[in-house]
């Protein structure tokens, strides 16, 4: 497809591809918008993400006053929902994080909306101007994020004490699995690649540092579907949590 630079922008020729190069972005507006509308709808509900001993992944960690489970004494009096606290810094690492940066850009904005394929923009300024320049602050949502994977691990443990005593149930299960595809999103990171083997000149020299750097590359090279699963995982756990708080079904588990 041929094309030619005019002062800085670029001009496209028609496109010329004849595959479904519109299935990826639309795949992912359609899975971003549904996640964003359920996680929104959510945020105003305030009830039904507590079913002992499981709590929803949205409200946790459960910092305020009025939470029907916390795992540490309440910081603050609060009268909206407890997710108002914490749900923006999740939201924050993954708006920020590169891999939804270039599916968003893509697929909402057109920029470019594929390979080969013109954007939607006769002029591309990429993330030099506000509000894009803020992205930058991806590395500083990593170190927030942290906290709150190692409160949802907490829950994990929590997940094991039954009123009735210790135990496992297929809420357990599901709270596992979810943590473990949200601790392989943050630690595929980016952010955290360059925090293994950033600044070195010579990467070699600082052994443990390469073995870190060398495990993240491995597990950053499937960030995309890492990143898919986890946010699939996440609505999918608090879906589950959601219906035993109304009383839809019970959760089997085995009390040993």
């Amino acid at each position: 497809m041929a094309s030619e630079a005019v002062r800085g922008t670029v001009r496209v020729a028609p496109v010329e591809r004849r595959d479904a190069w519109w299935a990826e972005p639309l795949a992912i507006v359609v899975g971003l918008s549904i996640f964003v509308a359920y996680a929104t709808w959510i945020l105003f509900q305030n009830q039904y993400y507590y079913s002992a001993p499981y709590i929803s992944p949205f409200y946790s960690p459960c910092i305020v006053s009025n939470c029907l489970h916390s795992q540490v004494p309440p910081a603050f009096r609060w009268a909206f929902s407890p997710m108002w606290v914490i749900f923006w810094i999740p939201i924050g690492f993954r708006l920020t994080c590169y891999y939804y940066r270039k599916g968003y850009y893509r697929s909402f904005f057109w920029a470019p909306p594929a390979c080969a394929v013109p954007d939607a923009r006769r002029h591309y300024k990429g993330e030099t101007i506000f509000p894009f320049i803020i992205q930058n602050i991806h590395r500083y949502f990593f170190w927030l994020a942290l906290p709150v994977v190692f409160f949802l691990w907490w829950d994990v443990f929590d997940a094991f004490r039954f009123p009735t005593g210790w135990g496992i149930g297929v809420g357990t299960g599901i709270m596992l699995v979810n943590v473990i595809f949200l601790t392989l999103y943050s630690f595929s990171c980016h952010a955290w690649r360059h925090i293994c083997g950033g600044a070195l000149d010579v990467l070699s020299s600082a052994k443990l540092r390469l073995r870190l750097w060398r495990w993240t590359s491995f597990i950053n090279e499937h960030h995309q579907l890492i990143a898919w699963c986890s946010l699939t995982s996440v609505a999918l756990t608090d879906v589950y949590i959601r219906l035993l708080a109304m009383g839809v079904f019970s959760d089997p588990h085995w009390v040993f």
